[in-house]
C-alpha cells in the first residue's frame, strides 16, 4: 500500500495497482537528482564550470545506461519520455529512408507507434500491421513472411503495456538479420519499444550476448521509477536516421533542446536499480500477480484472463470482467481507495474499447470491460486480499444494475477469441432498475 498525506495531515493508505501507467520516484532516484536541482544547475552547453558540472553528469548517466544495455555511450540519445521515443525512431528512419517505403508493426502496439505510422502510410509507407495470437504473441514467422526488399523498419514491443505479453524480440531479430545478409543491405531495422519491460527484463541490445538484437529501442524514465518526462532512444551505430526536433543540436543533433540534467540523472539511477533488482522484485511479483489471477477467476464469475498465463510481465493482470463497464469500476474502487485502469493509461480520456483486446479477435464486450491491474514495489499479498474483499461485492452490484447480459457457455469463457457469433449472446434486460 502507498501511504497519502491528505489536506489533513492524516495518513491513508491506498492500494495502487496502476504500476504500467506510472510509478513514485524512488527515494534514492531523488538523492541522485537533488543537486542538479539547485547546486549544479549549470546548461550542460556552457563552457564554465556550472556548464561542465552538468555535462560531466550527462556523460556519466550515458555511460551507465550503455553498460546495462550493452551499448556505446554515444549510442544512447535522451528524451522527454518513451513517446517521443517512439516518435524518433519511426519518423527518424523514415526520414533517412526518403520517405519511401514499407513498415511493419502490430495490430496492438502502444498509440506512440500505431499514430506515426499511420502518419506516414499517408504520407506514401505502405505499413503492415501483423496480426497477434489469441494469447497475444506474435508468430516471429509472421514477420519474416511480410518482410520485402522496400521494408525499411520493424518495430514490435518488447511486452505489450495492456495485457503483458512478452514478445519474441531475438527469435525476430534472427529473421530480420538473416533477411539483410540475403539481400545484402543495412535494412530494415529493428525497433523495440521496451518502456513496460525496462524494469523486469533484461535489455541487453546484442544478439552476441543472448541479447535482444535490436538497432533502435525506447525506454521511459516515469515506468521505472524514476522521474516522468524523460527517457531515452537507443540508436546502434551506423543506423541511418534524421532528427524530428531542430534547434541547438544537442544530443548528437538528433534531439534539439537543452538537456533535463536532474531529470536524466534520475532517469540513469532508476534504471541501475531496476536492472540490479529485477530478478529478485520479478519473481516476488510472479508469486503475487499469479495469487491474483487464481483468485479473480475463481471468484468472480464471467472473468476471463487476457494475453498468455505465464509468458506476462511479472506484474501485469489484464482480465475482462464481463457484463459491466469498466470506467464504473475504476470510479467505485477509487472510493475504496483502490487504484487501477481499464486498459492503457495514455487513452483513459477515451471511452473506446481497447484495440489490444479486439486485436486479440475477442468480441467487442470483452474489450470493453477489460481492466488491468499492474503491481509494483510496494504491492503485497495484503493488498490482493484487500481488492478481493472489495471487487467481488462492487462487480455484484454493478451487473445487478447494468442494462445489458452476456450469455455464454463454457466453451467461449475458455475460448472467447473463437467467437463467430455462436456460444456468446448479449441481451438487454428486461427489468428496468432504479
Amino acid at each position: 500500500m502507498l501511504e497519502v498525506e491528505n489536506k489533513n495531515n492524516k495518513v491513508s493508505e491506498r492500494v495502487y495497482l496502476d504500476h504500467a501507467a506510472t510509478t513514485p520516484v524512488d527515494p534514492r532516484v531523488m538523492k541522485t537528482m537533488e543537486p542538479f536541482l539547485s547546486e549544479n544547475f549549470g546548461n550542460a552547453g556552457g563552457l564554465y564550470e556550472e556548464g561542465r558540472r552538468a555535462k560531466e553528469s550527462l556523460q556519466n548517466s550515458r555511460e551507465i545506461i550503455a553498460k546495462l544495455i550493452g551499448a556505446k555511450p554515444d549510442e544512447i540519445i535522451f528524451t522527454s519520455g518513451g513517446t517521443e521515443a517512439d516518435n524518433l525512431a519511426i519518423f527518424g528512419v523514415a526520414r533517412a529512408a526518403g520517405l519511401k517505403g514499407h513498415i511493419i508493426t502490430t495490430a496492438f502496439e502502444h498509440h506512440a507507434v500505431l499514430l506515426p505510422a499511420q502518419e506516414l502510410s499517408r504520407d506514401g509507407f505502405d505499413v503492415s500491421y501483423l496480426p497477434v495470437g489469441e494469447e497475444g504473441i506474435i508468430n516471429p514467422e509472421d514477420v519474416g513472411r511480410a518482410l520485402r526488399s522496400d521494408t525499411v523498419l520493424v518495430s514490435i514491443m518488447h511486452a505489450n503495456n495492456e495485457i503483458g505479453t512478452i514478445q519474441p524480440i531475438a527469435q525476430i531479430s534472427k529473421i530480420i538479420k538473416k533477411h539483410r545478409e540475403e539481400n545484402k543491405t543495412s535494412y530494415p531495422y529493428f525497433h523495440a519499444d521496451a518502456c513496460q519491460s525496462a524494469g523486469y527484463l533484461n535489455l541487453n541490445v546484442n544478439s552476441m550476448s543472448g541479447g535482444l538484437g535490436v538497432d533502435l529501442m525506447s525506454v521511459n524514465g516515469g515506468k521505472i521509477y524514476g522521474p516522468k518526462g524523460v527517457g531515452f532512444l537507443y540508436k546502434r551505430s551506423g543506423t541511418r536516421m534524421r532528427p524530428i526536433i531542430f534547434g541547438g543540436g544537442q544530443e548528437g543533433r538528433m534531439r534539439s533542446g537543452t538537456e533535463a540534467t536532474p531529470l536524466i540523472a534520475g532517469l540513469a539511477r532508476a534504471f541501475e536499480i531496476a536492472q540490479s533488482e529485477r530478478e529478485a522484485e520479478s519473481k516476488r511479483l510472479i508469486e503475487i500477480r499469479d495469487y491474483f489471477i487464481s483468485r479473480l477467476l475463481k471468484e468472480i464469475p464471467k472473468t476471463v484472463l487476457n494475453g498468455h498465463q505465464t509468458n506476462r510481465l511479472p506484474n501485469n493482470v489484464n482480465v475482462s470482467i464481463l457484463d459491466i463497464e469498466g470506467e464504473a469500476l475504476v470510479l467505485y474502487l477509487d472510493a475504496e481507495g483502490i487504484s487501477f485502469s481499464t486498459g492503457s493509461a495514455c487513452t483513459s480520456e477515451s471511452l473506446d474499447p481497447s484495440h489490444v483486446i479486439l486485436a486479440l479477435g475477442k468480441p467487442y464486450e470483452f474489450a470493453h470491460s477489460s481492466m488491468r491491474f499492474t503491481l509494483g514495489r510496494s504491492t503485497t499479498k495484503a493488498d490482493i486480499d484487500y481488492v478481493m474483499e472489495k471487487l467481488p461485492k462492487t462487480v455484484e452490484w454493478l451487473r445487478k444494475v447494468s442494462p445489458i447480459s452476456v450469455d455464454m457457455d463454457a466453451k467461449s469463457m475458455s475460448h472467447p477469441e473463437a467467437f463467430a457469433g455462436e456460444g456468446l449472446r448479449v441481451k438487454a434486460k428486461s427489468k428496468s432498475y432504479k
